[in-house]
């Protein structure tokens, strides 16, 4: 400890004489004071820090070990910051939660960690009390939360967690920063708004071309991720030419980022109207190198690439790898689930061992699978699908009514809440209303609507088909469970309509009082009138009626002659010898034997055609002989029977002489 004062004393002077800038230049004045005293603390924390501006974060962590705890405890924000920069987001975001966030820049760190993590939820907590609290902010520090608060935002969406999202729609402020706009595009590209979301990429790319405090390589830099992401935007609006044309415009090695460099070669596989070589599509998929651990894309990314990998195996009819991989990632995880991502999996493994058939040759491959995985969600969905496009919707219901059978007898939680997801209960749903099960509605949608009841988060959509579906029952129960449901509905969102609207008519009898209701019938708004009078005189419109063996073309006018339509013959189906002016043989079609301008030669041509009278062309003068009746009451002619008759006796042949 009695050189720890002479150490402090040598890096303050070091540092004097030194520009703030130049890191090297502390890096060997720390380095310097070191030599003296290798554990002073003060200096190895300036070494910590020159190597973090000198982007050599695994030296910096290699200081940090050797300085020990007390380092550690001291330079917690560094030492959270280099393991960030490594990949280590778990030990980052430990080393955060120690430090119980002391100072403004570790609650950045923390906020950061937890994205990277895909704690969005918490990650957006985080920066949502940094802006409610801007003591010690440092300059434009707003700015930065505003870029990293919507880019939290459009995670949240990509990840099916939007209930966490405070805000969806962007200020006029945020269209001034082609940061925000950009990440507010993505949030609502994630959300399935595609117009809107490429409205706000242009807004973006404009604003970034504007600008003049950035150089023509940092614009290229920042304006390549925007491209990558119109030309999704092109591909999902079926605009696969105007897609095409801007994939060629940019250059896909020059991407810095290596995660929105696969992405856009993904992209560039289907940007294009002409069919693809699967062999050559499936080599240029793969020739993309690793992605760095601090590089690669988030999970729903993963999900997609990884099914694109499959899709390129099965075209390129690699069907056995495809289910040796599928089925071993299908191991890993447990079923039933309603993970997209597995449920996916799950229906290529099916494409593989069905070899991409579909209809009843599918069916015939993949229910053998259903019985060896009849909790697999993925394969149901697939079956149920199969049935549909077979038009077996029977067997369809009894398939999904026997899996909500089975998963309702499991004990586990988190079944049950496969049992009643709302997904599954809208098939189930669907299918019934295609046969007209009514009763079963009800019934299936009061089940779900009870079972989510208990739930902290039920789902509003399924609750108010829930309650439409018993409002519309004659029974009490159901009155008084449909009157439950809109009464909730109404307490989450008092200024939904629909929930308003089926309170009062689950809520109103005829000798209820509508005073007591009036402040709700006012949020519905004015009702607007319809005149009763001028409907009935206008009458009720009948589609025209044809008959089925009516021809589909519109009639011409009868009042208008029309010239005869002569329809054009081409040349190259024309004989040689054509005379327009001569009418054609109407014999041309029949064999030469067959027409009446037929003269066989030889005698013995002669002969057959005479014989050869059936189906031909028959002479009454020559083919027959006139035989006069006994007594002269008149002739008949009778036709001439053919040689070669079963009558004719032939010659016999003599026998041979005994030897």
């Amino acid at each position: 400890m009695a050189t720890l004062p002479s150490g402090l004393k040598s890096i303050t002077t070091l540092l004097s004489q030194t520009s703030l800038d130049d890191h090297a230049e502390v890096l060997r004045a720390a380095d310097a004071v070191l030599k003296e005293s290798r554990t002073d603390a003060e200096a190895l924390h300036v070494k910590v820090v020159a190597l973090l501006w000198l982007d050599r974060y695994e030296d910096a962590l290699g200081v940090l070990e050797e300085g020990g705890d007390r380092l550690k405890a001291k330079a917690a924000l560094e030492w959270a910051y280099a393991l960030y920069k490594v990949g280590r987001y778990t030990d980052a975001e430990g080393v955060v939660r120690k430090a119980g966030g002391k100072s403004r820049g570790l609650s950045h760190m923390g906020a950061q960690t937890c994205y990277r993590l895909e704690d969005f939820p918490k990650a957006a907590e985080i920066y949502k009390q940094l802006s409610k609290d801007p003591s010690g902010a440092v300059e434009n520090e707003d700015n930065d939360l505003r870029i990293n608060s919507k880019a939290i935002d459009a995670q949240l969406e990509w990840s099916g967690q939007g209930q966490f999202v405070q805000k969806e729609r962007p200020s006029r402020e945020d269209l001034e920063v082609f940061e925000v706009a950009y990440n507010a595009a993505c949030g609502s590209i994630a959300r399935g708004e595609l117009g809107q979301g490429g409205v706000l990429l242009r807004r973006a790319k404009g604003v970034c071309n504007a600008l003049e405090e950035l150089s023509d390589e940092e614009k290229i830099a920042e304006l390549l991720p925007i491209a990558v992401q119109q030309i999704y935007v092109l591909i999902k609006l079926g605009k696969i030419q105007e897609a095409e044309r801007l994939s060629s415009e940019i250059s896909i090695e020059n991407i810095p980022e290596a995660s929105t460099r696969r992405i856009a070669q993904n992209n560039s596989l289907i940007a294009t109207e002409q069919p693809t070589n699967p062999y050559l599509a499936h080599r240029i998929f793969h020739s993309s190198p690793l992605m760095p651990k601090t590089g690669k894309p988030f999970e729903f990314q993963s999900s997609l690439l990884r099914r694109n990998n499959y899709t390129m195996e099965l075209v390129s009819l690699k069907y056995a790898g495809v289910v040796k991989s599928t089925a071993r990632y299908l191991s890993e995880h447990t079923s039933p689930t309603i993970s997209a991502d597995v449920n996916s999996i799950s229906v290529l493994n099916a494409a593989a061992h069905a070899r991409v058939q579909i209809g009843k040759a599918g069916l015939k491959k993949i229910l053998p699978l259903l019985e060896e995985r009849p909790n697999d969600v993925g394969l149901i969905l697939l079956v149920l699908q199969l049935y549909v496009l077979t038009n077996n919707y029977g067997s369809a219901i009894s398939l999904l009514e026997s899996f909500f059978k089975r998963v309702e007898a499991s004990s586990s939680l988190a079944d049950q809440d496969v049992r009643f997801a709302p997904g599954l209960v809208s098939i189930l749903i669907s299918l019934y209303s295609l046969q007209g099960r009514k009763s079963y509605i009800r019934t299936e949608l009061a089940k779900a609507a009870s079972y989510w009841h208990r739930k902290s988060k039920p789902s509003p959509t399924l609750f108010k088909a829930a309650g439409k579906a018993l409002l519309e029952s004659p029974g009490t129960e159901d009155q008084i469970a449909a009157a439950e449901i809109f009464e909730n509905l109404k307490a989450q969102d008092p200024t939904d309509r629909l929930s308003i609207a089926g309170y009062i008519a689950s809520h109103v009898t005829p000798s209820s009082d509508l005073s007591k209701f009036q402040t709700d019938i006012d949020k519905l708004g004015p009702i607007p009138r319809i005149d009763a009078a001028a409907l009935e005189e206008a009458g009720v419109p009948h589609a025209p009626t044809t008959s089925k063996s009516a021809s589909k073309k519109r009639t011409a006018d009868a009042t208008v002659a029309l010239p005869p339509t002569r329809k054009r013959i081409r040349k190259s189906r024309l004989p040689k010898d054509y005379d327009p002016s001569k009418l054609p043989d109407p014999e041309r079609w029949l064999p030469l034997r067959d027409r009446s301008s037929y003269r066989p030669k030889g005698k013995k041509g002669k002969a057959r055609a005479a014989a050869a009278t059936q189906g031909g062309i028959v002479n009454p003068e020559k083919d027959s002989e006139k035989i006069e009746l006994v007594g002269g009451t008149g002739v008949v002619k009778v036709e001439k029977m053919g040689g070669g008759g079963a009558g004719k006796t032939k010659k016999k042949k003599g026998k041979g002489a005994k030897w």
